[in-house]
């Protein structure tokens, strides 16, 4: 079976570790090993047995995992899987087939995008607007759903933009949702990287067709352990795993014990408390570095994420724009054109304030360079 090219995951798999300065990422800087970890912990992460651990995660991690959602989750709904991206793979492979109507969110992370057209189903999309502080324009949104759409997909808060849905946007996905009885994914992995500090609501027990996608890579600075999970009605959870028997198998046993301690509640208020930090100070370093490139940016600002989703007013293809800045400057950002919409760029804002404002500089040479030639 041929596939589709995810673009911007190979955007940044190809360039990451080549560019001088790479702010084209999602998440915080990531954890070292001894900050997750302290020297009372480290004896026991030593001494784990490096054999399979149960595949469908331990039951400590599942536990854990589902006091996120207070009352609202057991065990017995926790898929433990290696990274979200694994979450929505098998998600999609399940319950997507050939011909299948599905309703897709834009702008976002394109992997469900391109999984929608390599299961061969019938894919729609709707629009945020950044005019409706990036929600749906809901008489749109109603007249997409039909009693033909299988599924509907989301992300909140929303990659690349920053956004959260409000609660008359939510309310009103699950109640076309119900009507349509379609399946619901939501991605949530940015969840817990808020701004001011308060949680998006999940859209967890919120409908009986509700599937969630969560995991550690964002939000927790700790991409490498490769933990997600899904959080699935206790009826689908076996057939899921089946699923799951085909691809991983199971997390590693270090990455498992690793991800139950950065979950545990202190740890986690710590670890977020970070991300906020980290995410505030370089979201004004970002908005002042904007307002001194000349009426060339506007924004809204984000409320969630380590992104912020900027539109341009130079007449230019956002890839050709940010290329250029890679090839001159040897800074990594990812190009709208990416996500679904063209004329914006997505800047990370989870690297160290040095790093980041010298970044900043070199993209400001390049934008000048690009704005002489077009001139």
């Amino acid at each position: 079976m041929k596939i589709e090219v995810f673009e911007m995951e190979r955007w940044q798999s190809e360039w990451e570790h080549i560019v001088d300065y790479n702010i084209s990422e999602s998440g915080v800087k990531p954890f070292r090993l001894d900050e997750l970890v302290g020297p009372d912990l480290l004896d026991g992460i030593r001494q784990t047995k490096l054999g399979y651990t149960q595949t469908d995660g331990t039951h400590e991690l599942k536990k854990t995992i589902a006091a996120i959602y207070e009352d609202k989750a057991k065990p017995e709904n926790i898929l433990v899987t290696s990274g979200s991206a694994e979450a929505n793979f098998i998600l999609m492979w399940r319950l997507i087939e050939p011909g299948d109507e599905v309703l897709f969110m834009v702008p976002n992370f394109m992997q469900m995008h391109g999984l929608i057209n390599n299961f061969a189903a019938k894919r729609k999309t709707f629009a945020l607007k950044e005019n409706l502080d990036w929600n749906p324009d809901l008489e749109e949104l109603k007249k997409l759903v039909t009693k033909e759409t299988k599924l509907i997909i989301i992300t909140n808060p929303n990659n690349p933009t920053g956004g959260q849905l409000s609660e008359e946007s939510r309310q009103a996905i699950i109640d076309l949702a119900q009507w349509a009885d379609a399946w619901l994914i939501s991605d949530e992995v940015y969840q817990g990287a808020e701004f001011d500090g308060i949680i998006t609501p999940s859209f967890w027990g919120s409908y009986d067709k509700a599937f969630v996608t969560c995991g550690l890579s964002k939000a927790y600075g700790l991409p490498g352990l490769r933990v997600g999970w899904v959080v699935t009605p206790a009826e689908y959870k076996n057939e899921l795993w089946s699923y799951k028997d085909y691809t991983s198998i199971t997390v590693s046993a270090v990455s498992d014990r690793l991800a139950q301690i950065a979950l545990a509640p202190e740890k986690r208020s710590q670890i977020l408390g970070r991300t906020r930090e980290i995410i505030n100070k370089n979201y004004t370093i970002l908005e002042d570095w904007m307002e001194n490139q000349d009426g060339l940016f506007s924004c809204t600002p984000p409320k969630a994420g380590a992104i912020a989703f900027p539109k341009y007013n130079i007449d230019i293809n956002a890839t050709e724009l940010v290329t250029h800045i890679r090839e001159t400057k040897s800074v990594l950002l990812q190009p709208g054109d990416q996500f679904g919409m063209d004329h914006h760029i997505r800047f990370g804002l989870g690297e160290e304030e040095h790093y980041y404002k010298t970044a900043l500089a070199l993209v400001a040479e390049g934008l000048e360079e690009i704005k002489q030639h077009k001139g």
